[in-house]
């Protein structure tokens, strides 16, 4: 949620980030119209009361000729205190109601457009091989994973519909082996593990931003009224809701592991062979509860904790800034690492990070005490450290010409030093 008192004083941030998103600007008005209106009704619910208060109090020492006109007077004061105080909360809740269907105000520099608006900041990596060169036709990760008894696809639609899998034998390995680098990475940087629910309240789901634009992609379990997540991110930002932190000593940063749940309502057709976009997987995410204005240093720092892990596995990838209409509701900025998928000869997103500044803490009533006894929105960053779709491109970019794949150098001992997956 965005701080209405800083809209008040210079709503034109907010009606830049709108026109930048593609959205409606004018929603900055609605906003500042309806909390005017809220304003209004509260002083007017609180002059009447005051009123009354002071009429009761004059009971006691009215005459006994005087009283009945003052009981009278009481009487129908309380009737417009109870009529004013039901103006209030109607008031109040439009006002709160539109306020949180506005998105984060984006950061200074964020790319203007949408989802094909992003801007290409590096490329990094081992130069893309030159398979044609190597005389090599490549496979897809899917042949690749087949070949290897890693992935079956056909068992998982069989027992649970179409983009859902099975990673079997040195899949599962691969994949455990995969999360656990990403774990040990993490830890060893300070950040705390945590093996997080899969199902939350609409309270943090909506809190943390997620029932506006990827509402269709969420599953909903109404006899429980419960959500799955389809990130840890969410679980983690509710950790600590309705809390008062302290961060005099920096950052706290959290882990977390958890399968993750995704509908894909909107992406029909979409890399459906193979698991680049299925319904379920596992994922291991970085969260950080931070100070305002430290969050820009916390995001960097986030971003180069993902490309050190993709540095482990060996992949050539790019680092995009991701433009203000491709941004989800809580982001003010992102940046994509896209790794190369050589079959399709394009660039697939493998890690996000994203800044959500005061946001989320302010919908999910987190704070701090400053030194001087204030109390203050904190910050909330997150980002992807590895997932399941990591597999897609490691299996494609170090495939062989027998269709075995080697295995990346920092990935081997926790796969007990094994260099090569063989075909089985």
């Amino acid at each position: 949620m965005i701080d209405v008192r800083a809209l008040r004083d210079d709503p034109e941030p907010a009606r830049a980030s709108q026109r930048a998103r593609g959205a409606d600007p004018d929603l900055v008005d609605r906003i500042l119209e309806a909390d005017a209106a809220r304003r209004t009704a509260l002083q007017e619910f609180e002059a009447l009361r005051s009123r009354q208060k002071e009429v009761s109090r004059s009971v006691g020492k009215a005459s006994p000729e005087e009283r009945p006109t003052i009981l009278a007077q009481a009487k129908e004061l309380a009737e417009k205190v109870k009529a004013a105080d039901a103006r209030a909360s109607e008031a109040d809740a439009e006002a709160d109601r539109l306020a949180r269907l506005l998105p984060n105000v984006i950061l200074p520099g964020v790319p203007v457009g949408g989802e094909e608006d992003y801007v290409v900041l590096r490329h990094e990596g081992p130069e893309r091989r030159d398979f044609a060169s190597e005389g090599i036709t490549p496979q897809d990760h899917l042949a690749l994973g087949e070949g290897l008894k890693a992935i079956d696809v056909k068992r998982g639609a069989k027992v649970s519909g179409s983009r859902f899998y099975y990673l079997t034998g040195i899949g599962a390995r691969l994949e455990l082996a995969l999360l656990t680098m990403a774990m040990d990475q993490a830890v060893a940087a300070g950040f705390t593990p945590m093996m997080t629910p899969t199902l939350v309240t609409p309270e943090v789901m909506g809190g943390t931003g997620f029932l506006n634009e990827h509402s269709e992609e969420i599953y909903y379990l109404p006899t429980d009224d419960l959500y799955l997540t389809g990130t840890s991110e969410v679980a983690l930002a509710g950790y600590h809701m309705g809390e008062i932190l302290d961060l005099s000593d920096g950052p706290r940063h959290y882990l977390g592991w958890s399968t993750c749940y995704r509908r894909e309502a909107g992406s029909a057709g979409k890399d459906t062979r193979g698991i680049i976009r299925v319904h379920q997987f596992n994922k291991v995410e970085m969260f950080s509860y931070c100070r305002p204005e430290d969050s820009e240093a916390e995001h960097a720092r986030f971003l180069a904790w993902e490309e050190e892990m993709l540095a482990k596995v060996e992949l050539p990838y790019r680092v995009i800034d991701t433009a203000a209409g491709d941004l989800g509701t809580s982001a003010a900025r992102k940046f994509d690492c896209e790794a190369w998928l050589p079959t399709q000869e394009r660039y697939m997103e493998v890690t996000s990070t994203s800044n959500c500044t005061t946001f989320q803490a302010r919908r999910l009533g987190i704070r701090e005490r400053r030194e001087d006894g204030q109390m203050a929105p904190v910050a909330t960053c997150n980002g992807t450290l590895a997932t399941t779709r990591w597999i897609v491109s490691i299996l494609e970019n170090h495939q062989l010409r027998d269709g075995s794949v080697r295995i990346p150098e920092a990935l081997r001992p926790y796969l007990g030093g094994l260099e090569v997956m063989e075909p089985r």
